[in-house]
């Protein structure tokens, strides 16, 4: 069997196992590379090569960017922003296709959809909206995006390198949003109105709990209304060496007696230096019964408005069994080690104001220092209920690094529209740099990458250099102008937007194009048609990826958080293939005459 054949074949087989969906992908893209070194129709080499492909190197290196934003809370924000402007599902969906598609003019289609992935997984969560039913059309809007300016996507700048060779001139900077505009407008309404519809209304591949109003949320549930002050007992208070009264002072309530060494104080016990009485109540009597007392006014009131601080948070732990917390007496204001303080606690459900002796499946509220609360989601000792990096993503403002990291995804953005250096590099310097100044650690960092798109990535490309260099792009060339033959500079447009449309479901756009368009070319000027409308064509049909997860890296960022299987692309992008063809073959025709 000859190479070309071979590579048909291999195609063949693979796209049959992305649809029967019973092995990973990864692992099909992985036995894809294999199968065309064991075949013979690549070396061990060009196999592999796939994974060293500056391409996979730039989709690493976005998701990383995209965890420096997530994880200094910008995409919280610009979350939280764009849901309070835009108000309901629809109007909130289209904002975010809208957004897509602007940046990805500047970007690149990869580029906006990692940095703008997390946004949208917490806006849907937040609006109890199916995450499904809104990372697929960001994928979509950010296609249509490319077609905003030449810088959109490499797609532009092969075909206006093409059309320029081809003797007509290079296409302009913004000639492609002659396009570009309608198709994202169309591709907005159509996901918008058919998407709820033709997509499954999935939570996604993970579930995210909103966690936008975590605070306000726990006041509420533990009724921390009035808040609390710790009062240090001074050497030389009028309280040294004596015995709390059983009644509570004037217009104050002791919450508790937390001695020196940090233990909940026995009943009728001896005040002695450094002890600290916890009381609650309006902030002038507690400072009138400090004055008169000698007490150092210690800690004051926590509220909702001041739990989550750059520096400082909250987190809920659950007491579990064999705990050595149990049989230990707490009350809110009780200072823990590592300086953790307990807001409140529940014992059966039910709060108690003077404390607990804790049980197994009490609750507490705690607050403290970001560095000390991360530290409980590995201590034994309790069972923290909610992640507190989720809150503070979610619900905390913008962290210390947010600067710096808006800094350094401006500069690569900048980068990536003057082209001064290539994608990979501008990604990788961008991720070096997040990790170089602390914005995110270096474990974060490779936590963050979603290794099986990078190794599908990484398995796929060796399927297009097959493609591109054993003959099977001859083939498909011959057949192109087999059917074309003499018949309407129509039938070319369609014809050639169907031919790439299709390989490019299945190779990548940027190999897609490479292929066709010398193919597409020569038909032009075999059938006496000006070669910037059939340019044009392709670079449209280059872009509209639509079908499957593996058409481009976009598609793939999309397939986890949506929960998406690898046939549920076909049914919202077939619709909006065809309108894509449409607009096509109403626009292109008149902006870029045939003959």
């Amino acid at each position: 069997m000859d190479p070309a054949t071979t590579s048909l074949l291999v195609l063949a087989v693979a796209v049959a196992l992305f649809l029967w969906n019973r092995l990973p992908v990864s692992v099909v893209a992985v036995a894809t590379a294999l199968s065309l070194y064991a075949t013979g129709v690549l070396d061990a080499g060009q196999a592999l090569a796939g994974f060293g492909d500056p391409i996979v190197v730039f989709v690493a290196s976005l998701f990383v960017v995209s965890e420096a934003l997530d994880a200094t809370g910008v995409t919280t924000w610009a979350g939280r922003a764009l849901t309070d402007r835009a108000g309901g599902k629809r109007s909130v969906l289209v904002a975010v296709m809208a957004l897509a598609g602007v940046l990805t003019a500047v970007v690149s289609p990869n580029g906006s959809v990692a940095a703008l992935l997390p946004m949208v997984v917490v806006v849907a969560a937040r609006g109890r909206h199916p995450a499904s039913q809104m990372v697929m059309p960001l994928a979509f809007a950010a296609h249509a995006g490319s077609l905003l300016a030449l810088s959109g996507s490499p797609v532009n700048v092969i075909v206006s390198d093409a059309a320029a060779e081809a003797g007509s001139g290079p296409f302009g900077f913004f000639e492609f949003a002659v396009l570009g505009v309608p198709l994202l407008v169309v591709t907005v309404a159509l996901c918008t109105l058919l998407g709820p519809r033709l997509l499954p209304a999935t939570g996604g591949g993970a579930s995210l709990t909103d966690l936008s109003r975590h605070t306000r949320t726990l006041s509420g549930h533990y009724a921390l209304q009035d808040g609390f002050y710790r009062l240090r007992v001074r050497g030389g208070s009028p309280l040294e060496g004596v015995r709390l009264p059983d009644g509570d002072p004037a217009d104050l309530s002791v919450l508790g007696v937390q001695t020196s060494d940090g233990v909940a104080a026995p009943a009728r016990h001896v005040l002695a230096a450094g002890d600290a009485i916890v009381v609650t109540g309006s902030a002038v009597a507690v400072l009138d019964f400090a004055a008169s007392r000698q007490l150092d006014v210690g800690l004051r009131p926590v509220t909702a408005d001041t739990m989550l601080t750059r520096d400082t948070g909250i987190v809920e732990v659950v007491v579990p069994p064999r705990s050595p917390l149990v049989g230990e007496h707490v009350f809110a204001g009780m200072v823990r080690p590592g300086g953790i303080v307990i807001l409140a606690a529940r014992h059966h459900g039910r709060e108690l104001a003077r404390g607990t002796v804790l049980t197994e499946g009490d609750s507490l509220l705690l607050h403290g220092r970001w560095a000390a609360i991360d530290a409980l989601v590995d201590d034994r000792d309790v069972l923290v209920v909610d992640s507190p990096d989720l809150v503070r993503r979610q619900a905390g403002p913008l962290g210390l690094r947010a600067k710096e990291a808006l800094a350094v995804v401006a500069v690569m953005v900048v980068l990536l529209t003057t082209g001064v250096v290539p994608p990979a590099v501008a990604g990788l310097a961008a991720a070096a740099a997040l990790v170089a100044l602390r914005v995110v650690s270096a474990q974060h960092a490779y936590r963050a990458v979603s290794w099986e798109t990078v190794v599908l990535l990484g398995g796929m490309i060796p399927l297009s250099t097959a493609i591109a260099t054993s003959g099977a792009a001859d083939l498909l060339a011959g057949a192109l102008l087999d059917v074309v033959g003499d018949l309407s500079p129509y039938v070319l447009l369609l014809v050639v937007f169907a031919v790439t449309a299709a390989l490019g479901q299945v190779v990548s756009n940027t190999a897609t194009v490479l292929i066709v368009v010398p193919v597409a070319v020569a038909a032009a000027a075999d059938a006496g048609v000006a070669v910037e409308p059939v340019l044009m064509t392709v670079a449209v049909a280059g872009a509209s990826a639509f079908l499957t997860p593996i058409a481009t890296p976009a598609n793939m960022m999309v397939m986890g958080a949506g929960g998406y299987r690898f046939g549920d692309y076909w049914r919202l992008g077939g619709v909006v293939l065809v309108a894509w063809l449409a607009v096509v073959l109403l626009i292109v025709p008149v902006v870029w005459p045939l003959r």
